[in-house]
């Protein structure tokens, strides 16, 4: 009778522990699909059929070069891809906009997201690419503004994250301009195609 009151009662602690931590857990929501527009832009859901642009941002070898992932040989990689991120973000456990000029919303020019959601820690890890067509035009500048304001003021996102390749010294620039702060060097910290890279690890703090 005492073990099984023990072990109700540890029962009970677990359920009420891992309810609170439910209760004070970031809890994002992105249905609807949040669309977001800036003074040139608009970031907006993709869909299968932008899978001739998402071909190109992920099999682009200029835009790869400092992202340590294998090019993609397919279209039908792309849209599986699209069809995955679409089942994530409806499950709120990621979320992808396309970036797209204003005046041309059927073209997707690049993407930006929130992936590694930690929810008990309200905190995100942010990722870009850009069509090399539209680098050095404040472009990405502009979408990653935005994105950092939903995230902050929408998904009550306490710190963002970005990592990003040591000798990416664009994309480090980019962010420590827009405020964020090296929080880390990481030695070799990841393996690609027979070689170690560094990575730099940046944060802004709300």
């Amino acid at each position: 009778m005492i073990s099984i009151t023990i072990q109700v009662l540890f029962l009970s602690y677990v359920i009420i522990r891992d309810g609170l931590t439910l209760l004070f857990m970031m809890q994002p929501d992105f249905n609807p699909f949040p669309e977001l527009k800036t003074e040139r832009l608009l970031l907006r859901r993709i869909t299968e059929a932008d899978a001739a642009a998402v071909f190109f941002l992920r099999s682009d070898k200029k835009i790869l070069e400092f992202i340590g992932k294998e090019a993609a040989v397919s279209i039908t990689e792309a849209e599986n891809f699209i069809r995955n991120i679409n089942h994530d973000t409806d499950a709120n456990e990621v979320i992808l906009w396309g970036i797209a000029i204003a005046e041309n919303p059927s073209v997707i020019i690049g993407t930006i997201c929130y992936w590694r959601l930690q929810k008990e820690h309200y905190r995100a890890e942010i990722g870009y690419v850009l069509h090399p067509g539209y680098w050095r035009r404040g472009i990405m500048r502009e979408a990653i503004l935005k994105v950092l304001d939903y995230g902050f003021e929408q998904m009550k996102l306490h710190s963002i994250e970005a990592r990003i390749q040591a000798e990416n010294a664009a994309s480090a620039a980019l962010l420590e301009n827009i405020g964020f702060v090296k929080e880390g060097y990481l030695k070799e910290e990841f393996y690609f195609r027979e070689k170690f890279y560094d990575t730099i690890l940046y944060s802004r703090i709300q």
